[in-house]
C-alpha cells in the first residue's frame, strides 16, 4: 500500500502521539497553568539547558570512552565552571516572576 501523501499523514501520527501524552501527563501539566504568562514563559524557557547539554555533549563527542567515571565526573565539573562563566545575561521578564514566586512560595524564599 503506498500512501497518497505520507508527510500528511506524518504530521497526523505525531498529533495522534503529542495528544496521547498530553493526556497521560495532565495531572502534571496543568498546575503550569495557574502560574501567570510571565511565570509560564520563565519556566518553560530551556534554551539555557539546551546550551549546556550542547556543551557537555561536545566536550564528550571526540573522546572514545574514559578510563572511569571519576574521569568523566572531573571533566563535566571542568566544562560546568567554565560554561558557567560565560552566563551573563540575566533570564528575561525573572524580575516579575521571582515577585510572584516569593508571594505564592514565601515559606521558600530565603528572607533579605
Amino acid at each position: 500500500m503506498r500512501l497518497k501523501n505520507p508527510i500528511r499523514f506524518l504530521r497526523f501520527l505525531m498529533a495522534v502521539i503529542i495528544g496521547q501524552s498530553w493526556r497521560r501527563n495532565w495531572p502534571r501539566i496543568i498546575p503550569f497553568f495557574d502560574y501567570s504568562p510571565e511565570v509560564r514563559k520563565v519556566i518553560y524557557t530551556t534554551n539555557a539547558i539546551e546550551s549546556v547539554n550542547m556543551s557537555l555533549r561536545k566536550i564528550t563527542k571526540n573522546r572514545g570512552s574514559f578510563p572511569s567515571d571519576e574521569s568523566l565526573m572531573k571533566l563535566f565539573y571542568l566544562a560546568l565552571r567554565n560554561i558557567s562563566q560565560k552566563w551573563n545575561m540575566p533570564i528575561r521578564d525573572w524580575k516579575g516572576a521571582l515577585n510572584q514566586f516569593s508571594i505564592k512560595f514565601e515559606e521558600r524564599m530565603p528572607q533579605q
